[in-house]
């Protein structure tokens, strides 16, 4: 992830110069475009549009694959969480979240001198909106836990406190600083997390598994109603994810297209490995299982998808859907919380098997320049920090919510007509 204001970096401004598009609308006599001016445009082209898939994670990714999941009595409810968080936390961002995630004030915070994006330059705006898309899709990542039993203004509430108390910290000690005086915390001690797998999913999934716990079990779990929902959703989120990961390469160059096929290569080896694990165990490779590696194998690449070479994305992959599979079809049940769409499973320890693994990858091993024990011991330390530092913090927010809500959870009632029609007055299906 490159630290703001955005700055283009070099690249051949080839392909902009052969374009259609681009040739209809330069005269004859308008003086030729430096290699400079059409690099820029370049990068900012392709920041644009990995701005916009980033989005389309979560609108509609996201929302389709959480909502397969559920019985179809909470469809809506699923599908109304994410696109309310997607607006909500828009306007929060604008408001402060932008400055508390961004600014360039030293220490856990960038502090409040852009509050209303007061001071931003216009060239930071795209920095912003590519940011923007991270701080909507990591709450969003958390609906999965506590779907078909949460009130919805406690969802709410605890979506935008979350945001601004756990992710905005996180994510302006790992990725930006107030220049050579002021780096970030992580920056100084050489963390690797390209593109959020300790500020994305190491934090929302144990955010996610303090509130699983202490929003409590469903009365009523149901199988997912609709696979061919939840399928539609998985392609969308891995060909959004492309925007994720190249896109925090800052621009249109040879390190996004490396970034892109390695997280590629990593998403088709954690469904792979998790279709052959349900084969080998259900007796049958079961269409959820390759769904889901997938998204493991995209989790897990996330990290390190700045440093991994074509082979180290089938061993972060390969050990994503292995170990997330343990997570979530073994460790779960043998714990017994009730992490509905398997957060903690696939996000939390895959955002943790990638970070680790990142030390890993871009060691000699891998024909890396890492030292592999000295960086491991940074990954290692990074993570206890995250992990730390989220679970308190989210469960002191879970308990204020609590007391603000008058509880977290909607009545046994209420949970069995189905959040669709108790919380919105609406049904997905007629019949």
């Amino acid at each position: 992830m490159t630290n703001p204001p955005y700055r283009a970096p070099g690249l051949s401004g080839a392909l902009v110069l052969l374009s259609p598009a681009f040739a209809s609308v330069v005269r004859a006599e308008d003086p030729p475009l430096t290699a400079e001016a059409a690099a820029t445009i370049g990068n900012n082209a392709w920041m644009l549009t990995s701005t916009a898939l980033v989005l389309f994670m979560t609108l509609p990714g996201l929302a389709l694959f959480y909502g397969g999941l559920v019985s179809k009595k909470n469809v809506l409810s699923v599908l109304m969480h994410c696109f309310a968080l997607a607006c909500v936390l828009s306007i929060v961002w604008l408001v402060c979240g932008y400055s508390l995630s961004l600014g360039e004030k030293g220490g856990w915070t960038g502090g409040f001198g852009h509050l209303m994006h007061r001071g931003v330059a216009p060239d930071g705006i795209l920095t912003s909106a590519f940011q923007m898309t991270f701080f909507i899709i990591t709450p969003a990542l958390m609906v999965g836990t506590f779907v078909e039993r949460i009130k919805f203004p406690a969802m709410l509430l605890f979506s935008v406190l979350w945001a601004l108390l756990v992710y905005a910290p996180i994510c302006h000690i790992t990725w930006f600083g107030g220049g050579e005086e002021n780096v970030s915390l992580f920056t100084k001690w050489g963390v690797i997390d390209l593109a959020g797998g300790i500020v994305v999913h190491i934090t929302a999934g144990v955010g996610a598994l303090v509130a699983c716990v202490m929003v409590g079990k469903r009365n009523h779990p149901t199988p997912p109603h609709n696979l061919p929902m939840t399928v539609t959703g998985t392609a969308m989120l891995w060909v959004g994810w492309f925007g994720f990961n190249a896109g925090s390469q800052g621009g249109a160059s040879d390190a996004a297209a490396l970034t892109l096929f390695v997280t590629h290569l990593s998403a088709a080896t954690g469904a792979v490995v998790w279709m052959l694990i349900d084969w080998c165990v259900e007796k049958k490779p079961t269409v959820l299982g390759i769904a889901t590696g997938a998204i493991a194998g995209l989790a897990a690449i996330t990290p390190a998808s700045g440093v991994a070479t074509p082979t180290g994305a089938l061993l972060i992959g390969a050990c994503s859907g292995l170990g997330c599979w343990w997570a979530s079809m073994r460790l779960k049940k043998a714990i017994g919380f009730d992490d509905s769409l398997d957060v903690v499973g696939v996000h939390g320890v895959g955002g943790l098997i990638g970070t680790l693994l990142a030390a890993v990858v871009g060691s000699s091993l891998f024909g890396g320049e890492l030292s592999l024990g000295k960086q491991l011991g940074i990954q290692v330390l990074a993570s206890v920090v995250t992990i730390v530092y989220t679970g308190i913090v989210t469960f002191l927010i879970l308990a204020l919510v609590r007391v603000v809500c008058g509880g977290l959870r909607v009545t046994e009632e209420e949970e069995w007509i189905g959040l669709d029609q108790s919380a919105h007055g609406e049904n997905a299906y007629n019949d």
